[in-house]
């Protein structure tokens, strides 16, 4: 067995109505005392819906000094991060929550370490480059997709709109917390495009030719996967299904977890042009390529893609040839987009022949992600997969 390395978030709840008890859960960690300034970092859309009333009422009532940040967008900007930080050292703040989607949850990972580090964020860029010592973190999703919650992963947008990354183990919470009564309101399109998500950080985790792919990511990957599968459709046709709904979440953070130790590949690559240049949802941008790409990738890895099926579709007929099986798979995932109601190729998000020369060459700027393919993307290649994805 080769060697490898994994890290995750050392605390991980799941518990239905966690949220009203965060007074209680941030009062337990070293760092409380009365009056302790918390920066709670969000967006407006949570706020606006009420879903953090009930965490900011038991911080309130544990005695604890909150300042809201919900000024996080999707596709965070570095720019966004850094008034965070600016908030955050004004205030003295002495530990950050973040509340909501993979946005909220990124910029307070990157704002828990920058605010407390003299290491600028354009030198966090990349694999392992962060230093310092950050604020205690806390991350409570909102969402059932992106398992930012126990990832050392960040995404942010800089200047240019290209989405840069800082990965580093210090950007792991102390604690996660996975209250599903979060998620029971997701709109059917989110719920979709986020589920899926989730799926493509399993299969891309348990394809990655990172020379850390290890039989503990590809075990999660599969139970991801067994979870996503069997209760998507259930949580987008009907939301208010707890079960479903805390399934969903599980599953995420567990395929979060699979890929922060076994990095993604080329979907996420060519997704995330898709995001930044157009302000697709990075859910939906992962669904539009997922099946061009793995036709892509299916003569490097039909065999892992064959394993993967029944975890997928329990019903597919597993006594052939790995070449069959993903040949159904990929058609089969594709048909499932369409059955949960997502777009149904990159023309509906409104991207013409005109814009594939900018999208493969932004996406070819991804190096840290197509290095992890089990096919090397070329810039035609990439044009290629672009075109059949429209």
């Amino acid at each position: 067995m080769t060697d490898f390395t994994f890290n995750t978030t050392p605390s991980i709840r799941q518990q239905r109505g966690g949220a009203a008890r965060m007074g209680e859960i941030l009062g337990a960690m070293p760092f409380a005392s009365p009056g302790a300034p918390v920066l709670f970092v969000t967006d407006t859309g949570i706020m606006s819906l009420g879903l953090a009333d009930a965490a900011l009422s038991s911080l309130a009532e544990a005695g604890f000094s909150v300042t809201i940040f919900d000024a996080v967008e999707p596709d965070p900007k570095a720019t966004t991060v850094l008034e965070a930080c600016r908030i955050a050292r004004d205030t003295g703040c002495a530990c950050v929550l973040g509340f909501g989607g993979g946005s909220s949850m990124d910029v307070a990972k990157v704002v828990s370490l920058a605010a407390a580090s003299d290491q600028p964020l354009d030198e966090m860029y990349g694999v392992g480059l962060a230093r310092g010592t950050r604020l205690p973190l806390v991350l409570v999703p909102t969402t059932a997709g992106t398992g930012s919650e126990v990832t050392m992963v960040s995404i942010l947008t800089t200047g240019t709109a290209e989405k840069k990354g800082v990965v580093s183990p210090l950007l792991l919470p102390d604690i996660a917390l996975l209250d599903a009564d979060l998620t029971l309101g997701l709109p059917p399109a989110i719920t979709a495009a986020t589920g899926v998500d989730a799926m493509v950080h399993a299969i891309e985790a348990y394809t990655s030719t990172s020379a850390n792919n290890n039989p503990i990511s590809r075990i999660l990957a599969c139970q991801a996967l067994d979870l996503l599968s069997a209760n998507i459709r259930e949580a987008v046709t009907n939301g208010t299904n707890a079960e479903a709904r805390a399934n969903m979440l599980l599953g995420s953070m567990l395929a979060g977890q699979a890929f922060a130790n076994s990095p993604v590949a080329a979907v996420h690559a060519l997704a995330y042009p898709i995001g930044s240049l157009f302000h697709v949802p990075h859910g939906l941008s992962n669904a539009l390529v997922l099946a061009q790409v793995m036709r892509f990738n299916a003569p490097a890895c039909s065999a892992q893609y064959a394993e993967l099926a029944p975890h997928i579709f329990p019903d597919i007929d597993t006594a052939r040839d790995s070449q069959a099986i993903t040949a159904e798979l990929i058609d089969r995932l594709a048909a499932l987009n369409t059955e949960l109601g997502l777009d149904p190729g990159l023309r509906s998000v409104g991207i013409s022949e005109d814009d594939i020369d900018k999208l493969a060459s932004d996406a070819m700027n991804q190096t840290r992600l197509l290095v992890n393919n089990p096919r090397e993307v070329s810039l035609d290649d990439a044009r290629q997969i672009y075109t059949a994805a429209l």
